[in-house]
């Protein structure tokens, strides 16, 4: 097959990808082509995600990668720990590449958090090993030590990835900690490795998870500002937030939200403007499901009054500490249960709203909530990350392979990205079109000769609005 690594590999070279590594490789003697083992396993997640030594036979046997006729998986592992060792200044420099040659928008940045596991027995505790090449490796502590994973895996070792993505969906940086990392921890390196970036003027868009005063503090260094989820219910027994019960009037917006906009914390060092925003559509819904549940609530209270006396204390002490229906259930001195009506009240109060704030005094509030809104962007990314690119389970054990895998994740991810937003087509699509395109090879006792198959109309115009070269229908004369 020619058609995937084709177009991978031309994007590759048009992004600056390649250049980037070549410009690292000057002063190194590396007797392995590293910039191609590269490519081929970022194109190997990108195309067909497989283990390392099972990319040996895609190489030899499955598809045709231009200077790479095969590999070995020895040598992928010294290209993994090259990539992972100036992963800063690639990133970096990869970032400013993509952002001229396309013209992105980076003012508003979007991030956020996912965790991925590895599938190893037991912890990885803090401990140094020596390596087959005789070098020490050491050991930061990727373990079951984060309580709420997001892979529903708890007892397998974890790590932390974060992006930051955006407003069009292109992951333009990634970073990756222990699992038992800590959100200060998190927000503290992100600010400083994009202020080295000189990015100007940037808003952070971040979700209620990262939403604390020190966060908060940090993320306004350097003049820039943010936009963070709040949560609606505060303290020990879900209080409303004070924003619930301030008074006026919402405003409609084109799309149906309606909002409200104010400011609750005045003090000049801690200004924080709050919007409330109802979703008329969502209360709808919200409404009709608690209506169904107290309907089925009423319906299970009356049933308990055909129940003999040892089953109607069971099963009363069963009703009430039940994880749905009991939230809109009160039992009185007597033992007798009944609605919470006030409950209900409370409730509503709720329906089909978020809150949401910002440091950014001259955003208007239709800009904030659209820059919120946009915040889906990334969950794409983690979600196409975990299912397309394949980045879990992860098999390798030394913290630098572990985070060269997620880097080369990163960056098959950022030019499917990138094709995508060029083509308007999802990459299931693109797959489809350029699976196709093969390379086939005759052999005679002259030499070989090595064509391609047909161009079809789909084929043509992927290309053309990718802005690649169509290969040559004799693409290699071996004598």
């Amino acid at each position: 097959n020619l058609g995937g690594t084709w177009l991978l590999d031309q994007l590759w070279q048009r992004i600056g990808i390649a250049k980037a590594l070549k410009r690292v490789l000057v002063d190194r003697k590396y007797d392995i082509p590293l910039e191609r083992l590269i490519f081929s396993m970022v194109a190997n997640r990108a195309l067909d995600p497989s283990s390392k030594l099972h990319l040996e036979h895609w190489v030899t046997n499955e598809v045709y990668i231009d200077g790479l006729p095969s590999v070995d998986s020895q040598n992928l592992y010294r290209a993994m720990d090259f990539l992972q060792e100036h992963s800063d200044v690639l990133q970096k420099t990869i970032f400013h590449s993509v952002a001229d040659l396309f013209n992105l928008e980076v003012d508003l940045l979007f991030i956020d958090t996912t965790t991925t596991y590895f599938e190893i027995e037991g912890e990885d505790p803090d401990y140094s090993e020596t390596d087959d090449q005789g070098e020490e490796s050491v050991h930061l502590g990727y373990r079951r030590r984060s309580k709420h994973g997001k892979d529903n895996h708890p007892e397998l070792a974890q790590v932390v990835i974060c992006f930051a993505v955006t407003r069009s969906g292109i992951p333009v940086k990634c970073w990756s900690w222990p699992g038992n990392t800590s959100d200060k921890a998190i927000v503290e390196e992100i600010k400083r490795d994009l202020n080295l970036w000189d990015l100007g003027r940037t808003i952070y868009v971040e979700d209620t998870g990262f939403n604390s005063e020190r966060n908060r503090r940090i993320l306004r260094g350097a003049g820039d500002h943010y936009i963070i989820g709040e949560k609606l219910r505060l303290g020990r027994y879900a209080d409303a937030h004070p924003a619930l019960r301030q008074r006026g009037k919402f405003k409609q917006l084109d799309n149906g939200l309606e909002i409200k906009d104010m400011l609750l914390d005045t003090d000049s060092t801690t200004v924080r403007r709050f919007i409330l925003i109802r979703n008329p559509d969502e209360a709808k819904r919200d409404k009709l499901k608690r209506d169904d549940i107290v309907a089925e609530a009423e319906r299970r209270i009356e049933s308990l009054k055909q129940e003999k006396q040892d089953q109607h204390t069971k099963r009363t002490c069963e009703l009430r500490s039940h994880a749905v229906f009991g939230k809109y259930i009160k039992q009185s001195k007597t033992g007798k249960l009944s609605i919470n009506r006030m409950k209900i009240r409370k409730e509503e109060l709720f329906d089909g709203k978020y809150l949401i704030s910002t440091s950014d005094l001259k955003l208007s509030s239709e800009e904030v909530v659209m820059g919120y809104k946009q915040l889906a962007n990334i969950e794409r990314v983690f979600r196409d990350m975990k299912h397309l690119i394949d980045i879990r389970p992860v098999y390798h054990r030394k913290e630098q392979r572990i985070r060269s895998h997620i880097l080369l994740c990163w960056l098959a991810m950022l030019m499917i990205r990138i094709a995508e937003q060029e083509s308007q087509m999802t990459w299931f699509q693109m797959k489809k079109i350029f699976n196709k395109f093969h390379l086939g090879a005759l052999k005679t006792p002259q030499g070989i000769v090595r064509q391609t198959s047909e161009l079809t109309p789909e084929m043509k115009k992927l290309f053309n609005t990718l802005q690649i070269d169509s290969p040559n229908k004799v693409f290699h004369v071996e004598a």
